[in-house]
């Protein structure tokens, strides 16, 4: 993993962890599938215990969006440019970074979000 992509993946992690982002963890001799608590970006690690080269967070693909949430986020749109953009895209887990081509993000199997 270059530095610029370990850049691009903090930012996003640091982005998502208000809203209970999945991730899958593997070391190469163990692996688990957790929620995101904790992101040591001076130190590279994830949930206290997990180096950054060794998750991978679950997101939505963009064209996974529901019409519900096409109508919803366009009124997100309306407002001026804002970071309530980026929140909204952030807790509905959507890949607007291209993470899943860029092998840094799994696609999210469907309801793996689901609103309780």
């Amino acid at each position: 993993m270059t530095q610029e992509e370990k850049d691009i993946l903090i930012a996003d992690l640091c982005g998502r962890q208000p809203y209970g982002l999945i991730i899958k963890c593997n070391d190469g001799f163990r692996q688990s599938k957790e929620k995101l608590v904790s992101v040591d970006f001076g130190n590279e690690l994830i949930n206290y215990d997990w180096l950054l080269t060794d998750i991978k967070p679950y997101l939505r693909l963009m064209s996974s969006m529901t019409e519900e949430e096409r109508q919803e986020y366009g009124l997100v749109l309306c407002e001026e440019l804002s970071i309530n953009q980026f929140d909204w895209l952030n807790r509905k887990m959507f890949d607007y970074r291209g993470l899943i081509p860029m092998g840094l993000a799994l696609e999210a199997k469907e309801c793996m979000y689901n609103e309780k």
